[in-house]
Parts: structure tokens; C-alpha cells; sequence
């Protein structure tokens, strides 16, 4: 890992690491602004006092009184009285990870299909089933991960982490470009045109989605009525690249036109979802069973697994919409309302 070149980079770096760990609240750049203000205030008077500007070292020193980043990232936060400050960042990190990147995708997309082959298709039992599972999994784990940490609280078994940590090996500051970068763009660009061929060629080429599957599954009826909209959404994506890519000045347009295919992408599962409920539609229509396999046993169960699956995936793609969709827009407002200011964040540290 690259060493920091100069004092200010490294005090850069220092402030990064905090907002790492700070939660993140409309009081963390504020914060980090006045712990900004107080380090450089120390490293110009160690100037003073030496009478020549202070190297790299000799600032780490003044970082390192200072405090690991994570630890003064739990002193800037709420106080917490059960796990204490130089534990807590690291908990809720872990709990993240544990609850949100483990278990979730794991009941999702494993548990639930297998659920549903054992309810014998009864998809409300599957579900049900499935949550209750889970439910039991998110108390177990985070009671597990609590108890954990407590007892390295209590025990003091890492007490001396703050000791051991060393300024000069933070990471570099990660630089906030207000453009796309041109190979960004065109990678974009070039997946959008590949990802159009590739949705226009599905209907004479279905091995391309279901692979050596496509000799016993297609493409159920549901996909008849929505296929032309799904080519239009490529297209909308095939646009948006390009416009990213001919007009680079336009900043705004990127997280725009990002808001508006979500929405759209969510307009588009609300009528998907609809039609599921119409006559002779179903939960069942994703795929069905090619002509020549209707009349076996094992692949029945395996279509139903299919559609279970992609039907559970659907739903995981809506709620991740319904809550991307705010928050781009909150993003959206915020960044529209600087520009109206004139508020430029730091090229060095972006600390909101």
C-alpha cells in the first residue's frame, strides 16, 4: 500500500478512514469538518514549535495521539453503554454483513425453493414457512453476534487495539469525480448494445437463457405481452450510454435518467405482477414445459421450482426498486440544490 507523500494527504486519509466508520447522519460532515479544523490546527503548531513545516512521520505521530480512525469515529457517534466505542463500529459491520449478506440471500434463494418443492407446491405455505425461518435466523444470529462481542467487551480482549495501528498505512483518498470517466462510458455503452442484441435474440435462440434446459423449458405465455416493453427498456438503456457518453457536461443527466428507469422498471413489475392474477396466467407461467416433456414427472417439478424462483427473485428486484427509488431521488434533490448554491464539495475529501 502506497505511503501518504505529504502531511495533508495523510490527514486526508485519516478523515476518510473516520467517515468509514461514523454512521452516517446529517451531523457526519459537520463533524468531520471540525476534526479537519483541530488536526491541522496541531500539525500547524508542531510547525510553530519547530519552526519548519512538519514531515510525514511526524505527523502520523500527531494522528496517532489522536486515536485510531474507528475509535474516534465511536467518540464523534451516539454513546453506547453495552458494547463500548472501539467494538461498536466493528459490530455493527459484522451484524451487517452477517444478517443483510449471509442469511437474507441464503433463505431467498436457497431455503425458499427448497420450501416450496416440500410444501408440494402450496407457494403461501412455502412463504410462510420461509419468513418463519428467517424470522427465527435474524434473532439467533444477532443474539449470537451480540453475545460475542459483549464478552470482548467485558473481558478487554482487544484493549490495546489503539496501539497498534499505524497512520502511514491508511488507504488513499478515493477522489470524487463529478463526470463519468470515458471508459466508464464506453464499457456502458458496449454492454447496452450486447444487452439488446442478446434480449432480440431470445426468441429464436432460448438456449442463449435457459442453456441445455431450453430441450424440456421455454417461455411461458407471460412473456408474449411483455416483451416488446422489455426491449423498449434496453433501448432506454442504449440511449442513456450514449447521451452519457456524446455529452460528458451534462453531470446531472447521469442520476436522472438512472431515476427514471427505475421508476420505469417499476411500472414495468407493477403490470407484470397484475397479469400474473389474470385468467390463465399464474405464478406457473415464467417458463413452462416444452411439448415433448409435458409428460414427465421430474421435470414438472423442476418447472415449478423455476418459476418459484425467478417469481421470489422478481419480488427481491421490486423492493430493492422501491427503496433505490427514493433514495435517488433524495440524491438527485441534493445535488441539484448544490449546484443552484454553488456548493462544491473538496476535491481531496468528499465529507458528506
Amino acid at each position: 500500500m502506497s505511503k501518504a507523500k505529504n502531511p495533508t494527504e495523510l490527514v486526508d486519509r485519516y478523515l476518510q478512514a473516520v467517515r468509514f466508520w461514523m454512521p452516517k447522519t446529517r451531523k457526519q460532515g459537520g463533524l468531520l469538518a471540525e476534526l479537519g479544523d483541530d488536526l491541522r490546527s496541531q500539525i500547524e503548531d508542531k510547525e510553530t514549535e519547530l519552526g519548519r513545516p512538519v514531515d510525514v512521520t511526524e505527523a502520523a505521530a500527531i494522528l496517532k495521539r489522536c486515536g485510531s480512525p474507528m475509535l474516534v469515529a465511536a467518540r464523534l457517534g451516539p454513546k453506547r453503554h453495552l458494547i463500548g466505542p472501539t467494538l461498536f463500529p466493528i459490530y455493527t459491520f459484522v451484524l451487517k454483513m452477517v444478517l443483510l449478506w449471509i442469511l437474507v440471500p441464503i433463505f431467498v434463494f436457497i431455503l425458499g425453493p427448497i420450501n416450496f418443492a416440500n410444501s408440494s407446491g402450496n407457494i403461501g405455505v412455502a412463504i410462510g414457512t420461509t419468513i418463519g425461518q428467517l424470522w427465527s435466523a435474524i434473532f439467533i444470529a444477532a443474539g449470537v453476534v451480540t453475545m460475542v462481542f459483549a464478552c470482548l467487551e467485558w473481558t478487554h480482549a482487544i484493549a490495546d487495539i489503539d496501539c497498534k495501528w499505524d497512520p502511514q498505512t491508511l488507504p488513499p483518498v478515493q477522489k470524487s469525480e463529478q463526470k463519468t470517466s470515458l471508459v466508464k462510458a464506453v464499457c456502458e455503452l458496449a454492454f447496452a448494445w450486447i444487452g439488446l442484441l442478446w434480449i432480440l435474440a431470445l426468441p429464436h435462440y432460448p438456449f442463449l437463457i435457459f442453456g441445455p434446459a431450453a430441450a424440456f423449458l421455454k417461455a411461458g405465455p407471460i412473456w408474449h405481452s411483455f416483451y416488446i416493453p422489455i426491449v423498449l427498456m434496453s433501448v432506454y438503456g442504449l440511449v442513456r450510454s450514449a447521451v452519457i457518453l456524446v455529452k460528458p457536461e451534462w453531470d446531472w443527466f447521469p442520476s436522472a435518467s438512472e431515476l427514471v428507469r427505475t421508476g420505469l422498471s417499476l411500472l414495468l413489475l407493477h403490470f407484470l405482477f397484475n397479469a400474473l392474477g389474470q385468467p390463465g396466467m399464474g405464478w406457473n407461467s415464467f417458463v413452462v414445459l416444452t411439448d415433448a416433456a409435458k409428460h414427465s414427472s421430474q421435470y414438472i417439478k423442476v418447472v415449478a421450482v423455476v418459476n418459484v424462483s425467478i417469481l421470489i427473485s422478481m419480488a427481491g428486484v421490486w423492493i430493492g426498486l422501491c427503496i433505490a427509488a427514493p433514495i435517488q431521488l433524495w440524491q438527485l434533490l441534493v445535488y441539484l440544490r448544490k449546484r443552484r448554491n454553488g456548493i462544491h464539495e473538496s476535491p481531496s475529501l468528499q465529507l458528506q
